[in-house]
Parts: C-alpha cells; sequence; structure tokens
C-alpha cells in the first residue's frame, strides 16, 4: 500500500464498462481515502463508455497506452483489455517505475479495495457503498475479456461471463446448476490434474495450458487460471476459473515456426558465416559458409563449445583470441572481433575474419544465446596491401621523378662542357682518357636518373607497337650468352598480341629480372620464361587501378633460393635491398614496378622460400601493327648554319647549350624564360628556323610557350628538351603537332641528329 500522505496516479488501458466502474469506486467518497488519483485513460475506441466517462471527468484520454507512460508521476497501470498480448507488450516497455495491475489481478480488486474499506470502517461504514463497490466488481466480473466461471466444491457451475459463454457456446441459463464437466468439458476433467480437485488438495493457485470443447464440438486451446473461492469467513466454496482463448497465440506460434525454418534456410544460404550458439557458448547452428570456413559439418559441430569449432588466434602475436560468446553474455552487447583475427579450420588452413557477434534475446529481453556472423577476408586484405603498396610507390614515384630532372639538368651541364671539350683533342691528348671517363659516368648517372624515371608515375620515353616474343627472345640470348651457369627455357604463345611499349625500358625491366634470377641462384639453376594471351576481368583489375581486358602475359620462374613474405612485401619498395651495404642500390625492382606501372600494365610475385621465384607481368594488348625497328645511329654530327632559339631557365644549359650550337655551325638566339621566349621569337619570328624548348620553367611552361609560338607561327618548328621523360605533359604537346624531343642529359652527337630531323623535316 502506499504510505500515509502520498498520492497514487493511476491510469487504466481499456475503456470499457469495466474502466466506468472503476473510475466510479474511486470517485466515491467512501474511497477517497485510498488516495488512488485517475490521471489517465487509454482505449482505442474512442466511443467505450469509460473513455468517454474520463473525458467528460476531464481525465487526460488517448488511443495509444504508450502515450500514458509520459504522465508525470504516474505510479500504477491498471489493463482491462483482457488480451494477453496488450499486458505482456505493457509490460515489456512501461518505464520500470510503473507497477502493472493485468485484468486477472483486476479480477479480485474488490478484495484490494475490501482491505481498504476495512481500514476506512473505523471512520465510516457504509451498506451502500459495499453493495456499490460489490457492483462494481460484479461488473468487471461481467465484462472481463476472458471466460469466467465460478464452481462450488461439488463442480456445480454457480456463475458465469458472457465471455464464457460466447467462448464455450453455452449460455449462462444452460450453464448454471450444470456440472462444470458437462458444460466445457477438457481432457483434465476426472483427473488428478483437475483443477478443483488440486485447489481441495491444497493448492492456493493452479495454472495449465490446456484443451476445452465447446458445445458444437470445436476444440479451443485455452490458458486455464483457478484460485480458491471462499466466504466471508474464510470457508473454501468453490474455485473461480479463468479461461483465456490463446487461438490466436498458437497460430501466432505456429507462424513463428514457420518463420524461424525460413530464417534457418536463409542463414544457410547468405554469403557470410553464421554460428548460433546457446548461453553456455554450445553450437546449436552453422550454415553453410561457416562449415566451408571451419571445416566442421554443421553434424559435427552442434552441441560442441564454440572454441573447439571456431578456433581463432591473433594474426601477430598467434595467441588464442578470447571467446567473443563469454563476452556478449557477460555484457548484452554486440562484439565486434579484434583487427588481425585469424580462424584456423579444421585442417589448418588459416583465413583472415572480420565482422561481430550479438546476443539472442527472447521476448523478454533476456540473452537467449549468441550468434556469430563472420567473413573471411584474406583476399580483401591482399587487395588492399597491393593498393597501399602503390599509393606508396605512386607518392614515392613523384619524389624520385623530381630527383630525376634536377639530377638530370646537372648531368646535361657536364655532358655539354665534356662534349665540347672532346671536339678540340683526339685520342693522344693526356686528357681524352679522363674526358671519355667523365662521359662514362654521366652515362651512368643518366641510367641512375632512367631508373628513378622509370620508377616515377609517367615515365616513358618513346612507345611503339612491338612484339614481346621476339624482345624476349633477344634480350634472353643476350643474357644467356653471359651468364652460361643459368638454363633458360622458353615456353612463348605463337601469335602473341601487340603491345605499345617502350622497348628500351621494357628490355630494362627484363635485364632486372633476369639479373634477379641469376643472383637468386649462386650455383647456376633454370629459369623458365613463358608468354601467353590472357583476359582479365575487373575483380581482377579493379585493386591494380587497370582497365581490365586483353593483356600479354609474362611469366618467369627461377629455381632459386626464394623470399620470405616480409621480402616479398617489400621487393619492389626504392632502396630496398637484400645485398650487404654497397652492393645495390634497391631500385632494380623498384623501377621494374614503375616501368609497368606506367605501361599501365600489372606485376605481382609469388615466391617461397628455398622453392624459387615467380614474376608475372601483365601489359595490356594493342591493335596496331608491330612497329619496324629503324637502323642503329652512327657516331656522325650533323651540322648545320640555321638561326636556332634556344630556351631554358638553367643557366648552365643556355651556356653549354649556346656553345655546342655554335660548335655545330648554328646561329643562336637565347631565352632564360618562357616570357622572355615568346617575345624572342615574336621579334625574330621571319628568322628563327628552329625552337629548342625546355619544358618545366616556372614562370610560363613549355606547353604554353608552344601554343603562343604557334599562334605566331602556325609552322614553327619546336624540339622539346627536359629532363623529364617523354610521357605526360610532353606527350600532350607532341599531340598538338610539336615537331621533336630530346631528353636530358645528351651529347652533341645525338643534339646534331635531333635539329637535322627537325629542320629537315617538312
Amino acid at each position: 500500500m502506499m504510505e500515509h500522505g502520498k498520492l497514487l496516479n493511476v491510469a487504466i488501458v481499456g475503456g470499457g464498462p469495466g474502466c466506468k466502474a472503476i473510475m466510479d469506486m474511486m470517485f466515491a467518497e467512501k474511497l477517497r481515502q485510498l488516495q488512488m488519483k485517475l490521471v489517465g485513460v487509454a482505449c482505442t475506441n474512442p466511443q467505450a463508455v469509460g473513455y468517454r466517462y474520463a473525458q467528460e471527468k476531464g481525465i487526460y484520454t488517448t488511443r495509444d497506452y504508450r502515450d500514458l507512460y509520459k504522465l508525470k508521476d504516474l505510479n500504477m497501470i491498471i489493463e482491462l483489455t483482457g488480451r494477453e498480448e496488450v499486458a505482456n507488450e505493457i509490460s515489456r516497455t512501461k518505464p520500470d517505475h510503473i507497477r502493472l495491475m493485468d485484468h486477472v489481478a483486476a479480477r479480485v480488486f474488490w478484495d484490494v479495495f475490501q482491505i481498504e474499506e476495512e481500514k476506512l470502517a473505523e471512520r465510516k461504514r457504509s451498506e451502500k457503498a459495499t453493495k456499490l463497490a460489490y457492483a462494481e466488481l460484479n461488473q468487471i466480473f461481467e465484462t472481463a475479456a476472458d471466460g469466467m466461471c465460478v464452481i462450488d466444491k461439488d463442480f456445480n457451475v454457480l456463475r458465469v461471463n458472457a465471455s464464457f459463454s460466447a467462448l464455450s457456446g453455452v449460455s449462462k441459463a444452460q450453464a448454471i446448476g450444470k456440472k462444470c464437466h458437462e458444460v466445457f468439458r477438457g481432457p483434465l476433467c476426472h483427473t488428478p490434474k483437475c483443477t478443483l480437485t488440486r485447489i481441495l488438495g491444497g493448492e492456493e493457485r493452479v495454472e495449465c495450458e490446456t484443451e476445452k470443447e465447446r458445445k458444437d464440438g470445436i476444440r479451443i486451446p485455452c490458458i486455464l487460471s483457478a484460485t480458491p473461492f471462499r466466504g466471508s469467513d474464510g470457508k473454501l466454496i468453490g474455485i473461480v476459473e479463468d479461461f483465456k482463448d490463446i487461438t490466436d497465440r498458437k497460430q501466432a506460434e505456429e507462424e513463428l515456426a514457420a518463420e524461424r525454418e525460413r530464417l534457418h534456410v536463409t542463414l544457410r544460404s547468405i554469403g557470410d558465416g553464421v554460428i548460433a550458439t546457446d548461453p553456455e557458448g554450445r553450437i546449436v547452428l552453422l550454415n553453410n559458409v561457416a562449415e566451408k570456413l571451419t571445416g566442421w559439418t554443421e553434424k559435427e559441430a552442434i552441441g560442441k563449445p564454440l572454441g573447439e569449432v571456431f578456433h581463432i588466434i591473433n594474426e601477430i602475436t598467434r595467441e588464442r583470441c578470447v571467446n567473443p560468446v563469454d563476452k556478449v553474455i557477460k555484457t548484452g552487447a554486440i562484439v565486434g572481433l579484434a583487427n588481425h583475427t585469424v580462424l584456423i579450420s579444421k585442417d589448418g588452413t588459416e583465413r583472415i575474419l572480420a565482422d561481430s557477434a550479438a546476443p539472442i534475446r527472447d521476448a523478454n529481453d533476456h540473452v537467449i544465446g549468441v550468434v556469430l556472423v563472420f567473413q573471411d577476408i584474406t583476399e580483401k586484405r591482399k587487395l588492399e596491401a597491393q593498393l597501399h603498396q602503390s599509393q606508396k610507390l605512386e607518392a614515392i614515384g613523384t619524389l624520385a621523378g623530381g630527383i630525376a630532372h634536377d639530377f638530370n639538368n646537372l648531368l646535361m651541364g657536364m655532358q655539354g662542357h665534356t662534349s665540347l671539350m672532346l671536339l678540340d683533342i683526339d685520342y693522344t691528348h693526356p686528357h681524352f682518357e679522363h674526358l671519355k671517363g667523365i662521359e662514362d659516368m654521366v652515362k651512368r648517372g643518366a641510367d641512375l636518373t632512367t631508373q628513378l624515371l622509370g620508377f616515377a608515375r609517367g615515365g616513358k620515353y618513346e612507345v611503339t607497337p612491338t612484339d614481346l616474343n621476339g624482345l624476349i627472345e633477344k634480350s634472353a640470348e643476350m643474357f644467356g650468352r653471359t651468364k652460361k651457369e643459368i638454363r633458360i627455357h622458353r615456353k612463348f604463345q605463337k601469335d602473341t598480341w601487340t603491345v605499345e611499349v617502350d622497348r628500351t625500358q621494357i628490355e630494362q625491366v627484363l635485364l632486372n629480372l633476369y639479373v634477379n634470377a641469376w643472383q637468386a641462384m649462386p650455383r647456376g639453376g633454370d629459369l623458365y620464361i613463358e608468354t601467353s594471351n590472357v583476359v582479365l576481368d575487373e575483380k581482377y583489375t579493379k585493386s591494380f587501378g587497370v582497365r581490365p581486358g586483353n593483356y600479354v602475359k609474362i611469366s618467369m620462374t627461377d629455381t632459386g633460393l626464394g623470399m620470405d613474405q616480409a621480402t616479398q612485401q617489400r621487393i619492389f619498395d626504392p632502396f630496398f635491398t637484400t645485398k650487404e651495404m654497397g652492393r645495390g642500390t634497391g631500385l632494380g625492382l623498384a623501377s621494374v614496378y614503375g616501368i609497368i606501372q606506367n605501361h599501365d600494365g600489372i606485376i605481382n610475385v609469388y615466391s617461397e622460400k628455398d622453392k624459387g621465384t615467380t614474376f608475372n607481368i601483365y601489359l595490356p594488348a594493342s591493335e596496331k601493327e608491330v612497329a619496324i625497328i629503324e637502323k642503329e645511329p652512327t657516331d656522325e654530327i650533323l651540322k648545320g648554319t640555321e638561326i636556332v632559339l634556344l630556351v631554358d631557365d638553367e643557366d648552365m644549359i643556355i651556356d653549354v647549350g649556346e656553345e655546342i650550337l655554335k660548335e655545330l655551325g648554328y646561329r643562336v638566339l637565347l631565352a632564360r624564360s618562357g616570357k622572355e621566349a615568346i617575345e624572342v621569337y615574336e621579334k625574330n619570328k621571319d628568322n628563327i628556323d628552329m625552337v629548342i624548348l625546355d619544358m618545366i620553367m616556372p614562370d610560363t611552361g613549355g606547353g604554353e610557350v608552344y601554343d603562343r609560338m604557334k599562334g605566331i607561327n602556325p609552322n614553327v618548328k619546336v624540339l622539346l628538351s627536359s629532363g623529364y621523360s617523354v610521357e605526360g605533359q610532353a606527350t600532350e604537346i607532341l599531340e598538338r603537332g610539336c615537331d621533336g624531343f630530346i631528353q636530358k642529359p645528351f651529347n652533341i652527337r645525338q643534339l646534331s641528329e635531333k635539329i637535322r630531323d627537325v629542320l629537315d623535316s617538312k
């Protein structure tokens, strides 16, 4: 009971006559000492008598009982609909501070008020109030949604309500005075489980699920509750039986069972692995994907502890991971598997997993198990690693390209001065060998920047349609002659597709791979080279950032020492080498990676310790015909008398370039910026025969200068010059009509040939 002086705020769900009866009780003068205040009524039928009565009394009304939860200081809800699902829903959703009196409790409401009446009797007794209270409770009995029946100790029916008549198919007049088993027969009649027999045996309350047979023979599933019915003296008169029709619930249970079966089928067919356990962590379900990943069949796994089937370890520490079921049961929350979780299947296969474990709850929000949903992300992790590697190398490649450009400008100055000095002496001069040595060092430096540019994004020089079989055959033959301890085996597919490549760079790729294989086989061995036409789909090419389609595959396999996984992950990193200090630059395979990437191709490696290494290269196929290779250049230096405008922002290039051009017989104009070049050309456009134009300048780049000159003279002849390669911006300028390209550093002979090619072209 409430403490004295404290008001009990009450709301009613169900606006029928019973609602009105309870309101009448609460409003009655005799019951005011109960200190109960009605603060709200909820009913889906706004025409219900109790609902309308509440509105007349100015009491808050709503058609949604959940709105009652918002009422300030609400202490109790009385549920009078008689519908079990409503009572259960209120019990499940109501705030904890609100108590619930269901319709069964409401039936004995009279007993509660009788107790209160006994307390009030000391101050005021009223026969009229007692009769009114009885009438109100009688109203509740008559209007209850459940069928109610009062039976004496001799099994005679004393009273039934309208709901009982509707449920049993027997009218009140037909029922009263009859034996209960004649009115509403069931399987418990004449057995020790009969509710009256059990109450007479001393039980205070009996509740069971049973079936009762209507007058028309239809069987009705019911929840049967029975309580003692006593007189005012406390002596047992009989029992009060409550029959709740659960036909709808039974149907819902059947539908739920069917839904569970459908869910079971669904879980078996989805793409993720699913394992369900009971609260103790024993497996109750294992879908097809989980069977495949764990190596256990569902039949084998059911009943086993999860840890025995779902064996997970940390990928890095190799220590066993904590069983997620224990954590879910303890916290009642979703638990994600830790990063680097590896599942070891029954046969020892390891797979990297992702996803989580979550609690399974019943209708009362109790955790009754755990479901694990997981997926194999081993392949995804590999693709992510490939993408990360590609992005990392692209960033380093951008830096490498800039370094190569600046270094080539320095080499250009050295090469230019060396070429000029060699023009004035012959091999008998005491400095001749020194100068040739400097020139050789410049060439080696240029080779190094070639590797840097090959690694850098956009590092192709001169792309031509090429037959890879012929290119590989020639390079393999040359390598085989120098390394006879290596047995080279060739397996070339006939009629391989044409590829558009920079032949020099692909030869560099092949040479680096040959040398890599040779170094991996210090005692000699076998090198297998294969080519084939392949078609790559988007699923494969997506992670490499290239287009799907036709490719020519080069596969190179050695029988050498092989590599561990850690080495394979860094094999293409710039400056990474397994050789001792000073024995390698670490640029060989990095430039291989860069060159293949710059050709929109793919390269990957597979290796195991002591089992050799395989490099696979995929180059996009072309529909163009194989280009005819021009004859090798001669050592002849070509001269001329034309006027040449030399444009470069580097003073050392301007100085040495001017001397070289004059040595070749040309008249020279100079410009040290793009802006100056445009001004000089505009003033001398009728006299200048060609322009040697630096591509990268701070104020106005080579592309813009070329376009401005083209606007001044559509027939202008321009030779691009850059420390970068021809690919990228230079290619765009060449496609707009520029006459040629020369890569820094170049010697006097190379420059003389390029100038004559441009000047002598029509």
